[in-house]
């Protein structure tokens, strides 16, 4: 598996100085399987710097939309394989119902210049999703986000991996969750890479409770007890500082190594780039082919060891 960060923000983009090591542009992640089957989680505004680097190409693009927020789906017409007629691409929507608007929909003339009808690239909407991917040479699963207004959670199994893509999610919603923390435990167990959202930190809360994202300590936990061989925190606040994001990766870090595990631990930056693979005991091989453009310089919170 080659995975490839084109945006790592959550709500809203957020350029600027102040976020100029890890990105400001919105969710957006492309998945490239052994075979060259690309997928692609979400079409933020970071769809627009993934897009030049697929045009040209011929194969399909599956784009699996978590959900119609428009920091999910605003960079969708800025995607330059749009405009190109001989490239198919297959439109998974996480949440659409009749009379939404939905990625899609933002092509009508009014929301944005171009129409649906006048792209020139053989897009269509992708319906039936079980049985679309079931002949693939891989297995896909989903479930449902806890989150305002739904949505969808995606794992890929392919090339002796796996990788579950699980943003806009409140593992302890104040109301009944429509999934539970046992079952988000199955979903990502043995995963090698888990990307999670991880917008909020426990100082923000009681204030955004319900607002359907998780805390990094919460995301933490899951990762430890689902097993997984690297943790991505995602989806970051747009009001988070690199300062503030390299904090919460020292800190994750030194939780990680304070248990035994074996779990990495990275917080998302734009470019970053894993190659994934297991060794011959089943363990995660991970190579990040990507440092971030810029450190920062934060000291250590008193008291914390990082490798």
């Amino acid at each position: 598996m080659q995975i490839r960060f084109y945006g790592v923000r959550g709500s809203i983009p957020s350029p600027g100085p102040a976020t100029a090591s890890f990105g400001g542009n919105t969710s957006c992640v492309h998945l490239r399987l052994a075979d060259g089957t690309d997928l692609v989680f979400d079409a933020g505004t970071g769809a627009r710097g993934l897009g030049v680097d697929l045009a040209g190409g011929r194969t399909p693009i599956h784009l699996l939309l978590t959900h119609s927020h428009f920091d999910h789906i605003q960079g969708l017409p800025f995607f330059a394989p749009l405009q190109d007629p001989e490239r198919p691409i297959h439109v998974v929507e996480g949440t659409r119902r009749p009379g939404a608007m939905g990625a899609l929909g933002q092509l009508n003339g009014h929301n944005f210049p171009m129409r649906l009808e006048a792209v020139p690239a053989r897009i269509a909407a992708v319906d039936d999703v079980d049985a679309f991917f079931a002949p693939a040479g891989y297995l896909l699963q989903r479930r449902t986000l806890n989150h305002p207004g739904g949505g969808q959670a995606y794992r890929v199994d392919a090339d002796g991996c796996a990788l579950a893509f699980v943003t806009d999610n409140e593992l302890v919603p104040p109301d009944a969750p429509a999934t539970t923390w046992e079952d988000w435990v199955r979903f990502c167990a043995g995963a090698d890479v888990l990307v999670h959202d991880a917008q909020y930190v426990d100082a923000d809360l009681p204030a955004k409770h319900g607002w359907g994202h998780s805390l990094v300590s919460q995301v933490r936990e899951l990762a430890h007890e689902a097993g997984v061989g690297c943790l991505v925190l995602y989806h970051h606040d747009p009001d988070r500082t690199d300062r503030e994001v390299e904090r919460i990766l020292r800190e994750s870090e030194a939780w990680f190594e304070a248990r035994g595990s074996r779990t990495r631990c990275l917080c998302a930056w734009e470019g970053l780039q894993l190659a994934v693979d297991r060794d011959a005991r089943g363990r995660t091989r991970l190579a990040v082919n990507q440092v971030r453009p810029t450190k920062v310089a934060d000291p250590l919170p008193a008291g914390l060891h990082v490798r």
